[in-house]
């Protein structure tokens, strides 16, 4: 008789089997006496083995609950159990929005998509209202992140004069932090009575969001230090009394790009200038991999952070909804997506580009 469950497995659906080979390889590699000789390979090669592993653990989890929900249908019909057979439904559900979620992330197979983000945020046209609009990105994206259980480093951080920030930078870690925020990027406007104005009158502002691929120090972007402006400078904003007592802050000026990033996150200059330089990786190899696209010339294009190049819009007033200009996805629970509730947001944009790109493959 055979053992195999009454349902297709979904083993076979994602190549639980192929994955499974992989794992043995990628262990065999670890289990080598100088695989440490190369620290950065090895860590590129325990993290694959994490992302597999977290796929081959679900699968078996799913498969798992699926049969419990099988047998509690069959209990449910044998006893007339009206309890049992909806606790099944329920089940069954789960199980569905699971599945559709690894169908989703098996779309996310960019060469960066499985990599940490690099967030940054600048405030744009609409004055202290903007400065205000990007410090809420950054809430946004922060409740988005830790929704997610990634962890995030804020690495720098420019305030405003009056209210909000100039602009800001964030380190977000964790699997397909990049796959899935890359969706972010572009221009967000905002509608809303400001809080700034005496005269409570409606005000539209903007800010750009910008995310880049935290990439391994094995890839190649060869930055040369005569190339690089550096700056040391006193924090600035809260920090107890170590902030504006030492140039522990770096700001970094790639000279033949123009590209400026700067950290002030850590007390220490030598860590917050191995942090800019982790920034300024990320952003050349976007920048040289579009060269290499030849896409160059779109890609490093500035759009003015004002009307007209806008992504998404969230209005607040005279009415209440989130629309993303790129999908036509409309969403009235405005307070709830500004709290980090994006995923419908960027999964219907992900897919449609997915799409896009296998019509034009």
């Amino acid at each position: 008789m055979s053992s195999a469950p009454p349902w297709p497995s979904f083993g076979g659906i994602f190549d639980v089997a192929g994955k499974s080979r992989r794992v043995a390889e990628l262990e065999s590699l670890a289990a080598q006496p100088d695989f440490w000789d190369k620290p950065a390979e090895a860590q590129a090669v325990l993290k694959e083995t994490k992302l597999a592993r977290s796929i081959i653990d679900t699968i078996g989890a799913l498969e798992r609950k699926l049969g419990d929900a099988i047998a509690l249908v069959e209990l449910a019909a044998e006893a007339q159990d009206g309890d049992s057979a909806r606790e099944a439904a329920q089940q069954g559900d789960e199980i569905e929005k699971a599945i559709a979620d690894l169908e989703f992330r098996r779309m996310l197979s960019g060469e960066n998509d499985g990599n940490n983000a690099v967030v940054e945020i600048n405030a744009g046209a609409g004055g202290v209202d903007a400065a205000d609009w990007a410090l809420m990105l950054v809430r946004m994206i922060t409740r988005y992140a830790q929704r997610q259980g990634w962890k995030v480093d804020v690495l720098d951080e420019q305030p405003a004069e009056e209210a909000g920030i100039k602009s800001a930078t964030l380190l977000i870690e964790g699997p397909y932090a990049y796959g899935l925020l890359k969706a972010e990027t572009g221009v967000h406007r905002l509608v809303r009575i400001s809080p700034f104005d005496g005269n409570a009158r409606r005000q539209t502002s903007f800010a750009a969001v910008t995310i880049t691929p935290d990439v391994e120090e094995d890839i190649d972007v060869d930055i040369d230090e005569g190339d690089l402006r550096i700056d040391y400078y006193r924090a600035g904003g809260a920090g107890g009394q170590h902030v504006n007592k030492t140039e522990s802050a770096v700001r970094l000026t790639h000279l033949p790009t123009g590209l400026v990033v700067q950290c002030q996150s850590e007390r220490s200059q030598h860590k917050n200038k191995s942090q800019a330089m982790r920034v300024l990786r990320s952003r050349l190899y976007e920048v040289r991999k579009a060269e290499a696209d030849a896409k160059f010339a779109a890609s490093v294009e500035r759009k003015k952070i004002e009307w007209g190049s806008q992504i998404r819009s969230y209005v607040l007033a005279p009415y209440q909804q989130v629309t993303d200009h790129r999908t036509d996805m409309k969403i009235g629970n405005v307070s709830s997506v500004l709290d980090g509730d994006l995923d419908d947001l960027i999964r219907t944009y992900l897919l449609q580009e997915g799409s896009q790109k296998q019509q034009n493959n």
